[in-house]
């Protein structure tokens, strides 16, 4: 194994429900299911207000390539189809259903025929499986390369968010699955090495998978130091193997597949049993939260019924889908939980006050702590002096929004969320740059050809 590391921080780990073995919500009155739960297209509901519908049918198919098929959580009839407005701050079409508090299963719900790597990803786009460490890429699309490509599978263990334990429970309650997960992988990716990456701070989780791993060749599992952002996947893919992912390019580049843990368990599962991604494991937790726990809900679970169900002690100042340094904050405790949800954090008053930044003392500690070797306090100078050009030197579209800068400056300035808003500045001139360079290539066509 490579024994480099890139900087972090060491985040307060908060692991509070470490232990907590995940209990099952009891069937939410409601669910309403948003159609946009992946990064590309959303899908496109297939079902109509009265339709009766039962656990594992699908709702919506996928919208494109880019995109994954949904499935329902619960039995019960469509009420309608809505819009709400997610997190991001846009309107999502949803699909509300009344449950009948049944949970009977849709009999069309039977193991794919999975016979060789192109099935396999089949199979996997129709799970309806997306990243579910929170990114939400659609896992059939990473899958969709040439298997001679792909030199090392990683399975990210390391979950080094604060607060989340969903994946750590998967390690130890789910570890059959997620080895199984692995085989399939082996069988129709030509990959000399499978490694789970899981932080040393789960001494539990890497003993039971190196115990689940024994007899599958080529597998091994990474003990990491416990240093946040371990799990980011250019960071995983470095201290695993020593390869860097250029700027603009993929793992699958440096001959790396990355895929979470809890993803591949839920694709051995529909391999083994046909039920799609329909339901989440997410760890509950913050200074609101009573008592702490994983919690089993259906997608589409509105977040007041999960923070009900575990009990509040004050009323949540703030409420965020995942960790304190990636998550993003919900507009309404009925915002519902995703596929991607990995976690719901409530925070009283005092926790959820915005820190007060003041003036930026050059002290470079943004610097020592990027993992990227980036500049954040350069690249916000940039951005407010409106330079994207000083934006594109500053390689800003490296940046993994880890929050690493934010964290460990001592002035409180918001420097990850300007490095979001300088990536979509140089975006915009990158796209107004190459349309011009178009427009002028067609104007010389032109006069070429007069």
């Amino acid at each position: 194994m490579f024994s480099g590391k890139l900087h972090g921080i060491h985040a307060p780990h908060r692991k509070n429900t470490v232990d907590r073995v995940p209990v099952r919500l009891p069937v939410p009155p409601v669910i309403t299911v948003p159609m946009s739960m992946n990064i590309g297209a959303p899908a496109k509901p297939v079902v109509k207000p009265g339709d009766e519908v039962k656990v594992g049918q699908m709702i919506a198919e996928a919208g494109g390539f880019m995109s994954a098929p949904i499935y329902s959580g619960v039995s019960g009839k469509v009420k309608r189809l809505d819009e709400i407005v997610s997190s991001n701050g846009r309107f999502d079409t949803v699909v509300v259903i009344e449950t009948d508090g049944q949970q009977a299963v849709w009999e069309g719900v039977k193991p794919p025929v999975v016979t060789d790597k192109d099935s396999f990803v089949e199979a996997v786009r129709q799970c309806g499986c997306v990243g579910l460490g929170g990114a939400g890429f659609p896992t059939s699309v990473k899958l969709n390369v040439d298997p001679d490509r792909v030199h090392a599978i990683i399975i990210n263990g390391a979950e080094c968010e604060p607060y989340i334990t969903s994946d750590t429970r998967t390690m130890i309650d789910n570890a059959d699955d997620v080895i199984y997960g692995a085989q399939l992988l082996q069988k129709y990716y030509t990959a000399d090495r499978i490694v789970i990456g899981i932080e040393d701070n789960k001494p539990q989780c890497v003993k039971i998978m190196e115990e689940a791993g024994k007899g599958v060749p080529g597998f091994e599992v990474a003990a990491l130091p416990a240093l946040y952002p371990q799990g980011g996947e250019k960071v995983l893919i470095y201290n695993t193997t020593g390869e860097i992912v250029p700027e603009g390019k993929l793992p699958i580049d440096v001959g790396a597949i990355v895929i979470n843990c809890t993803t591949l368990a839920v694709i051995a599962k529909y391999i083994r049993t046909g039920m799609p991604l329909v339901e989440k494991v997410v760890t509950v937790d913050g200074s609101a939260v009573a008592n702490p726990q994983n919690v089993i809900v259906p997608v589409g679970t509105p977040i007041q019924d999960v923070l009900n169900f575990v009990g509040l002690k004050c009323e949540p100042k703030k409420v965020l889908y995942g960790g304190p340094m990636m998550g993003t904050s919900v507009p309404s405790l009925e915002a519902p939980v995703m596929k991607n949800t990995n976690a719901v954090l409530a925070f009283d008053e005092k926790d959820a006050e915005d820190p007060v930044p003041s003036a930026c003392i050059r002290c470079g500690r943004c610097v020592a702590h990027c993992p990227f070797n980036l500049m954040p306090a350069a690249i916000e100078s940039a951005y407010n002096n409106k330079e994207p050009e000083t934006l594109k030197a500053l390689k800003v579209n490296l940046c993994m929004e880890c929050g690493c800068c934010s964290f460990s400056c001592p002035a409180r300035r918001p420097l990850v969320q300007v490095n979001k808003l300088a990536k979509a500045m140089l975006n915009q001139y990158n796209a107004e740059q190459k349309a011009a360079a178009e427009k002028k290539a067609a104007k010389e066509k032109e006069k070429e050809a007069v």
